[in-house]
């Protein structure tokens, strides 16, 4: 059995941002670096949550003056049966992937960044410019970045984004610094999960939606225990450092988050709580 297609619109000034679920990954404590197993299975089952962590794995349609962007690819054919839906999500909102313009990447793990080709290697958005930070793109390009690499990142992260990279051709656009990427949207540099990881600042009038990655996997571990790491951030301490500055952001501006692993449809707000931070989801609005 399946439920409708996960699609949740919410408008931001002018702006129209709809999130879209690609799917959710099932994964295991050994990951997390700051927390044992057993102190992160009493956390989730204390919030009745399913233990070991699922995950969202989300994708943002920006709809801004006329104009259609996305923010993350998917995963595609590449991670197993319960991912790889947002073609199929896409075309269930009404969008056809030939009227998107840019694909904007918040970086090239393969959950972001490998539905961006399909099984033969061919453009999945053939109409699509690739927008990303040049410190990422340079970064997957690097080689001696990859030889230093474990087999399994090289494989899958490095080799897999040069595929990627490769398919796309002159259709890439790096950036630099925080100009407007696209209308309404601008980025905001986060280094840390990866070295060109960026947040997208999604903004109109007094209205605004900081669109931030993978600043967190698992939300209810690490929005409450930020120092909590991963075996996938490129630098584990600057992704910590990072993960405090964008939750201080969200909490001093009472900005609006978003984000690639928040629990679908992946809107809200952060509190503090004791010497870490709250997620407060925003309510479900049936209308625009």
């Amino acid at each position: 059995m399946q439920q409708v297609p996960s699609i949740y619109h919410h408008q931001v000034g002018e702006i129209t941002v709809t999130a879209i679920c690609d799917g959710y990954l099932d994964t295991n404590y050994e990951i997390f670096h700051g927390i044992t197993p057993e102190e992160g299975d009493a956390h989730m089952r204390s919030a009745y949550l399913q233990s070991p962590p699922r995950i969202s794995v989300n994708s943002y349609l920006v709809r801004s003056k006329g104009r259609i962007a996305l923010i993350e690819a998917g995963a595609g054919h590449t991670m197993g049966a319960t991912l790889g839906f947002l073609p199929a999500h896409l075309a269930a909102a009404g969008v056809n992937i030939n009227d998107i313009e840019t694909v904007l990447l918040t970086h090239m793990h393969p959950d972001h960044s490998n539905g961006l080709t399909d099984a033969d290697g061919s453009r999945v958005f053939p109409a699509s410019e690739i927008a990303l930070a040049d410190a990422e793109m340079r970064h997957w390009q690097d080689d001696s970045a990859m030889a230093a690499a474990p087999e399994r990142k090289r494989e899958r992260y490095f080799r897999a984004a040069r595929e990627q990279l490769r398919a796309y051709g002159d259709q890439l656009r790096p950036f630099t610094g925080t100009g407007e990427v696209f209308p309404g949207i601008t980025p905001v540099p986060s280094a840390g999960h990866t070295p060109g990881h960026t947040a997208y600042l999604v903004a109109d009038g007094d209205d605004s939606l900081l669109i931030w990655g993978d600043t967190v996997h698992v939300p209810h571990i690490q929005i409450r225990f930020p120092h909590v790491t991963l075996d996938f951030d490129s630098d584990e301490a600057a992704a910590a450092a990072m993960r405090r500055r964008l939750l201080e952001i969200a909490v001093t501006e009472e900005t609006l988050v978003g984000g690639m692993h928040l629990d679908f449809p992946g809107f809200g707000h952060i509190g503090r709580e004791d010497d870490g931070y709250r997620f407060f989801a925003a309510p479900w609005n049936p209308i625009l």
